[in-house]
């Protein structure tokens, strides 16, 4: 009688005292997630382009390439992040505009080859999802798209519990672009006497900020509400200024001007990103002091005490893109450039090179 009263208690516990554990336990809400899809179809349907086949929420994006104008078509791909500048914007709680930066490093990427942006996917990860943080990071990326002339077909959000810190997230895009063959940008036009023209950068852009937070929030202990008197605007505004996209200003270049190599200037600066598309047997002279600098590098230099190479090879420094035009058409880019407000400036030349001299060379 005690035994059977015994096992009887033992089993009525297990049973009314044990729960039957669920995804959402776990700490992954489905249904949240399939209520944010929702929402993002009608983002997307905001990035509307010719070719787009269903909506977002399918197992893969639909695309149909339209070939009539294309001889020879080629597809040029990129895929990247924006790096710790996200840290910005979790410190800034302000997620709205990190989306337009992830789609500039990626068309800006493929645009550099001649090719027009197609289609993007992103994809957000987090450790529990927040679907008004969520919202406003893809928003940005169809502002993004939208600017670029590319549409938005698909993307992943992922809720990963224990992988990322409260409020912190990760973000990557993908994005396809289309040139005809004999139009690809490859460089090898590029010869002795053409000019480099650099197109302005409105700040830091995405790249360096691994650096830009050492300095100014490790060894400086300024916060995103620091103002400087150059800058007008408190640092965290400053440093979330969402990186240019350089899409429309360069498809217009290429209708009816020859544009032979273009740089994007990301990690590495001009240094190591201009080698990257001029001939082996060619060298880029850049002349300091030929354009005009934004007051936040002037402030990181100083704060950090960089030097100006470390400053070179590792920001914008105030140009976001190099184009590589011959020399008797370089002032009709410029005025085509000033007609559609782009700030730029003559910042070099092309020069044979010696086989003992660098690629590049400051004067």
């Amino acid at each position: 009688m005690f035994l059977a009263g015994r096992i009887n208690k033992i089993f009525k516990g297990d049973f009314n005292m044990s729960k039957s554990l669920t995804y959402a336990d776990s700490g992954v809400d489905i249904d949240k997630a399939n209520r944010l899809v929702d929402r993002i179809k009608k983002i997307a349907k905001s990035t509307p382009r010719s070719g787009v086949m269903g909506e977002i929420g399918g197992f893969g994006g639909l695309f149909s390439l339209n070939l009539a104008h294309i001889t020879n078509p080629v597809l040029v791909s990129s895929t990247d992040g924006v790096g710790t500048k996200l840290k910005i914007a979790f410190m800034m709680d302000k997620h709205d505009t990190i989306g337009i930066d992830l789609v500039a490093m990626c068309v800006n990427d493929i645009i550099v080859q001649g090719a027009k942006p197609l289609f993007f996917l992103d994809y957000l990860a987090m450790g529990s999802l927040d679907s008004h943080v969520a919202e406003k990071i893809v928003t940005g990326v169809a502002s993004g798209c939208s600017e670029s002339g590319c549409a938005l077909i698909g993307g992943e959000t992922a809720e990963m519990p224990g992988l990322y810190q409260d409020g912190e997230y990760d973000i990557s895009g993908f994005s396809v672009g289309i040139v005809d063959n004999d139009k690809i940008i490859d460089g090898s036009n590029i010869r002795n006497g053409h000019r480099l023209i650099g197109l302005a950068s409105n700040g830091i852009h995405s790249n360096g900020f691994s650096l830009v937070r050492k300095i100014f929030f490790d060894k400086c202990k300024y916060d995103v509400n620091t103002k400087f008197e150059d800058l007008g605007i408190t640092l965290g505004e400053e440093l979330l200024k969402p990186t240019i996209i350089y899409v429309p200003i360069l498809l217009s270049l290429f209708r009816d001007l020859p544009v032979h190599g273009i740089v994007h200037i990301t990690g590495g600066g001009i240094d190591e990103n201009i080698i990257r598309v001029i001939p082996s047997a060619c060298k880029a002279v850049v002349h300091k002091g030929s354009w005009e600098t934004p007051p936040i590098f002037n402030i990181l230099q100083k704060e950090g005490v960089v030097t100006d190479s470390e400053m070179q090879r590792t920001f914008n420094n105030g140009i976001g893109m190099v184009i590589v035009v011959p020399e008797d058409s370089a002032d009709d880019v410029m005025d085509r450039l000033g007609a559609m407000n782009q700030k730029a400036y003559f910042i070099g030349e092309i020069k044979s090179r010696d086989d003992n001299e660098v690629q590049t060379q400051w004067v």
